[in-house]
């Protein structure tokens, strides 16, 4: 991890757990062009990892088939071979090879994201939203989480052209993570 001289890690040495009944891992997606269709994954881990150095490695998992974007016929096509083909992806992943801190509580974590068995780099803007203890003892930090990608790159190409010359589904997707951690 790149630390800015004289900022101090914003999350606290150690092991830190994703908590998932307080995070989500949701996404973002033009249909037609004009509304955004919005959709999250409903069972998914994770975790990250502060080392006496500062240096921070992240990393989770989803299950594709937890796909939900309120609506149960779309939601089967995403998990369908047309998109996420669940049957024999049933993961999505993403490790972080690069994470730095460029303010007191602001960190770009590059990383690779593997979904449909393609492997590819990305880039996360992060922001600490705070660490606090819970009434149980636990030490807990919030993130959020932001970056996008095209969704061709990973084999995620189905689409259907209209009349109006644009697509159904866009390419670009937005990734937005509200993340709650526990320490170790």
């Amino acid at each position: 991890m790149s630390t800015i001289e004289g900022t101090q890690p914003a999350i606290a040495q150690g092991k830190w757990n994703v908590d998932p009944s307080h995070s989500s891992v949701e996404f973002q997606v033009k249909h037609m062009g004009l509304a955004t269709v919005k959709g999250f994954f409903g069972e998914f881990e994770g975790g990250l990892e502060v080392a006496e150095d500062g240096s921070v490695t992240a990393g989770g998992r989803v299950k594709a088939a937890s796909i939900n974007t309120r609506n149960d016929q779309r939601d089967e096509h995403l998990r369908s071979a047309d998109f996420f083909d669940v049957e024999n992806h049933p993961e999505i992943s993403f490790r972080s090879t690069k994470v730095e801190q460029l303010d007191e509580e602001t960190y770009r974590i590059t990383g690779d994201l593997t979904m449909r068995g393609t492997t590819k780099e990305i880039v996360l803007e992060a922001t600490v939203t705070g660490t606090d203890q819970d009434p149980w003892g636990n030490t807990r930090v919030g993130l959020e989480a932001s970056g996008q990608l095209d969704r061709t790159e990973w084999g995620l190409t189905w689409n259907q052209a209209l009349e109006s010359g644009g697509v159904l589904v866009g390419k670009r997707v937005k990734i937005l993570l509200d993340i709650s951690a526990v320490k170790a």
